[in-house]
């Protein structure tokens, strides 16, 4: 008797611990912090990577969360803040980031806020004479080019601009011969759409045989585009290339059609291959080309692209990339030793940060993502066409 009461004590105390753990275990939490612009004209590019990012948790947390170091499963959690896509404010977003128990930082949405903001990060790993926030941040959307090698704790999950208009303008050049000069137009004082034209656009054209007439500037708040439009009209271009986001780029579709300017073919930014520009111009943006790295023709980009409608926003190239980036996190979480406590968060990061850093390449969901040495991403993409109020996949050049 006395044996058997105290076997049956014996199990008591042992299911009260294993209950103990399993509650432990389900209280753990890995905290990842994102932030971008959500108020503005360019809020919608914030308010559809808060969305996507809240599908990918609930993507993840609903198939049992991620695997820490000491075998116990986490549920991931996420805070989002606005930086209104100004460099000041994004700074000091950063800062409180790295005040938190958050591991890592994902965003932001401008260039002209990830360029400084970089720069607060400690420069090179290790460099004991660097005071700068040794924080890892995975950026989703600011794409400007070679801004992750500004810091050995920033990396980028943005396609490469250069190499996608480098072979669209080749494409364009074999597929219509008959087509010879090109009118350029730039969002004059957004740090994307500027570098964009300037470095890629402008200079991919020429390479590819295109002259180059001329081109327009306007602002990203303008709403008149007469003056552009007529100095575009005088040039008789056979090619419209606007690096331009979906705001100003409707506005400039729009005065073209008023003023019946009609060239053979438009070329866009990547940006603006986006559900706001159906939502604004589709009728004047039919025919348009944009090259993307996103478009849902695959299974788990059309699982992304339906969860992140569930949560009130779409997916794009922008967006997307942040699904991408929490499901990459959570292999790095989980094969990286990250420990997941309240005296481990500082650990964490920098297991976080050398786990991206040793990845020379990363799941995606148009197919495998190669992870550049300083940072940078090298992403499949397509060149998409508006038709009909939506964009389908012209051409896939790989």
């Amino acid at each position: 008797m006395k044996r058997t009461l105290g076997l049956l004590s014996a199990v008591a105390v042992a299911a009260m611990l294993g209950l103990s753990g399993a509650s432990e275990a389900a209280d753990k939490t890995i905290k990842v912090a994102g932030f971008g612009v959500k108020s503005g004209v360019l809020r919608s590019f914030g308010i559809n990577t808060e969305a996507v990012m809240n599908a990918a948790i609930e993507h993840i947390n609903t198939a049992g969360g991620v695997k820490l170091a000491d075998g116990t499963m986490a549920m991931m959690e996420m805070t989002f803040d606005d930086d209104r896509c100004n460099a000041e404010e994004g700074i000091s977003v950063i800062r409180r980031i790295a005040s938190s128990d958050a591991v890592i930082a994902v965003g932001p949405t401008c260039s002209n806020v990830a360029e400084p903001l970089f720069g607060v990060l400690q420069g090179k790993v290790d460099d004991a004479s660097d005071s700068g926030l040794q924080m890892p941040i995975f950026t989703d959307t600011a794409i400007k080019g070679g801004l992750a090698k500004i810091s050995e704790w920033a990396f980028r999950n943005v396609p490469n601009e250069n190499e996608m208009y480098r072979t669209l303008y080749k494409w364009v050049r074999k597929e219509h011969p008959e087509l010879k000069t090109i009118f350029g137009g730039v969002e004059e004082d957004f740090a994307h759409s500027r570098f964009t034209w300037y470095k890629v656009m402008d200079t991919r054209a020429k390479e590819a045989g295109f002259e180059v007439v001329g081109f327009s500037k306007w602002l990203l708040a303008d709403t008149n585009f007469t003056t552009q439009v007529r100095e575009m009209k005088k040039a008789k271009a056979d090619i419209v290339s606007m690096s331009s986001h979906a705001f100003t780029l409707c506005g400039m579709l729009k005065e073209m059609k008023r003023q019946r300017v009609k060239p053979k073919l438009i070329i866009g930014l990547t940006s603006s291959s986006t559900t706001e520009t159906m939502q604004g111009c589709s009728a004047a943006a039919e025919g348009i080309i944009i090259p993307t790295s996103y478009a849902p023709v695959t299974d788990a980009a059309k699982l992304a692209s339906d969860m992140a409608t569930k949560h009130g926003g779409s997916t794009d190239l922008h967006s997307a990339a942040a699904w991408e980036i929490l499901h990459i996190l959570k292999d790095v979480i989980e094969t990286s030793g990250v420990e997941g406590k309240p005296d481990t968060v500082q650990a964490d990061r920098r297991r976080i940060r050398d786990g991206l850093a040793s990845r020379p390449t990363t799941p995606g969901l148009l197919g495998t993502i190669k992870r550049e040495a300083d940072g940078e991403a090298t992403k499949p993409y397509l060149y998409v066409t508006a038709k009909d109020g939506e964009w389908v996949v012209l051409h896939n050049p790989l």
